[in-house]
């Protein structure tokens, strides 16, 4: 199966940040933990040269904890303020207004002699689909500011959002970049959901995701649905099914159900805390 994504609205987003990005003092990435460098937008560097970065491991409850604190550290030794975080839950969220006075604070200086007081940091809040901005700004903002949703595209268009006196964030859609170089990538960004599902086969999906999570983290997949990890993915998806009850006419396997649960239970943390990058 060929992973690519690119509908669009997104060339729309893409023009409509590098307009605003002179505005902007700081930018705020979120990736999802479980796939750190797959889930960066390789644009967002281009975009942001100049600016102060902070990069947040979202959903870092779903990753494996020995990795999220190795990509802390990866991040720290680029440079950048890094933070785990569960926008879900509010982990980690009380730990960034810190986190952007320390990495802005040249900024606040330069404007303390200046004799500019109290002008708040403004921060681009990027990242792509899917990976939880919405409910990470809702969370930080302790209201309903932006929409929400479990599906890739939820957020349209720009907006800002004034937190305090000191902090202005500005929402910008999830976007991906035209052409995935590398299909891993790709395949990666279909498992955590940020492509349009509809445009995936889930069997085969479901098959890939098998192989990734069985080098790794053999163990989930046979606790889970008592699969033989040894097994090729297929003969995995068909235990799956079997463990699911997942039947279509008579006694035939219906593995597309199969993998619709394979999927979901990797996505909800239900395979356990797994992280399919690594450094």
């Amino acid at each position: 199966m060929n992973y690519q994504w690119y509908p669009g609205h997104m060339t729309k987003a893409r023009r409509m940040m590098q307009e605003n990005i002179k505005l902007i003092d700081l930018v705020i990435e979120l990736v999802d933990a479980r796939i750190p460098i797959s889930s960066r937008n390789p644009d967002i560097d281009e975009l942001g040269k100049g600016k102060s970065r902070i990069i947040l491991l979202n959903k870092s409850d779903l990753a494996d904890p020995v990795w999220n604190k190795k990509w802390v550290e990866y991040f720290s030794n680029q440079g950048m303020g890094v933070l785990e975080i569960n926008s879900r839950t509010g982990m980690g969220i009380k730990s960034i207004q810190g986190l952007v006075q320390e990495v802005c604070k040249e900024k606040i200086e330069r404007d303390r002699k200046r004799g500019i007081v109290n002008r708040p940091v403004r921060a681009m809040v990027v990242g792509i689909p899917n990976v939880g901005k919405s409910t990470f700004i809702n969370s930080f903002a302790g209201k309903a500011c932006a929409k929400t949703g479990n599906k890739p595209g939820v957020t349209k268009g720009k907006q800002w959002i004034r937190l305090n006196k000191g902090l202005e964030l500005l929402d910008t859609p999830g976007i991906l970049w035209p052409k995935f170089e590398d299909q891993q990538v790709g395949m990666r960004l279909a498992f955590i959901g940020s492509m349009n599902d509809e445009i995936l086969i889930p069997d085969e999906l479901a098959c890939d995701l098998i192989g990734a999570i069985k080098e790794l983290y053999p163990k989930a997949l046979q606790e889970r649905y008592e699969a033989d990890p040894a097994g090729k993915p297929i003969e995995i998806l068909e235990a799956v099914a079997e463990s699911r009850k997942c039947y279509a006419k008579g006694e035939q396997l219906d593995l597309g159900k199969a993998a619709g649960i394979l999927i979901d239970d990797f996505r909800s943390g239900k395979l356990g805390r797994i992280t399919l990058e690594r450094i």
